[in-house]
């Protein structure tokens, strides 16, 4: 297979926003190329063009899931962006009443670093036994797969404390050495679903925090204000929303006051 044509780009470009409202711009050629070509092998076929006509013809429903998977993005780590869980440790937890339950989303937990990060810091703060909860949502299912799974290998705990390593974690031994996984108590406290935080309209949970980290950065101006008022609709009254450390949105919505970088209160009167 050459190099994918601009007419080919278009076709999956446009697919692509359509299902998730993620949007690639022309400098991503090369993703396509290199994410897509063992795929179109693997299928037997002999141009992107014929790949798009499968994704466009909207038939093969797995299909279209495995070309979500592998374009999407998904970097995360365990503790990224470390001000935040202070801020959680510091300011958020210490205003919650003991006894009443919590609940906590992740909206784009990837494989799952994000999440049991919050779990860590809850189970720390909160206790093992205190009634919350927090669920993690992607649009990709291979990496939500992961998370439920929750092993991973030793180098991802670096940026782990020690403390937590040793309350919260398993380290592998004999055939799993050089991996670890979260312990059983704290994975009962996380869940993971797949959702589309495009087209998230009606569900059930409403949020007592909600980190929506470095996701918005793939979507165009409209998409994100979108996104915001679809999550807000989940947000609790005096609730927060947590944004990577990069990432605007001053003046989405009058009613989010931000208390530090990236950290929103959602204040309703």
């Amino acid at each position: 297979m050459g190099e994918v044509t601009d007419t080919e780009f278009t076709a999956i470009q446009r697919w692509l926003y359509q299902r998730t409202g993620i949007h690639l711009n022309s400098g991503k050629k090369n993703l396509i190329n290199g994410r897509l070509s063992k795929r179109l092998r693997q299928l037997d076929l002999s141009s992107m063009s014929d790949y798009a006509r499968i994704l466009l013809e909207a038939k093969d429903e797995m299909e279209q899931q495995i070309a979500i998977n592998l374009l999407t993005t998904n970097e995360t780590y365990f503790f990224r962006e470390p001000k935040h869980f202070s801020f959680l440790a510091q300011q958020i937890i210490p205003d919650w009443q003991k006894g009443k339950e919590y609940k906590v989303w992740s909206a784009a937990a990837s494989s799952g670093q994000e999440a049991y990060t919050i779990a860590m810091v809850l189970a720390k703060h909160l206790g093992m036994d205190a009634p919350w909860k927090i669920i993690g949502t992607d649009i990709n299912s291979e990496v939500l797969a992961f998370g439920a799974r929750a092993i991973y290998p030793m180098q991802a705990a670096a940026r782990v404390p020690q403390e937590f390593l040793k309350r919260y974690c398993q380290k592998g031994k004999g055939k799993d050495e050089g991996w670890f996984r979260i312990g059983p108590e704290l994975r009962k406290k996380v869940e993971f679903q797949q959702l589309n935080l495009m087209s998230q309209d009606a569900w059930a949970p409403k949020f007592d925090l909600i980190f929506l980290r470095n996701v918005l950065i793939y979507f165009e101006v409209d998409d994100k204000k979108k996104i915001v008022q679809r999550v807000l609709k989940q947000l609790k009254p005096g609730g927060w929303l947590l944004m990577g450390h990069s990432e605007s949105i001053y003046g989405y919505d009058p009613r989010l006051a931000q208390r530090s970088v990236g950290c929103y209160q959602f204040e309703v009167k």
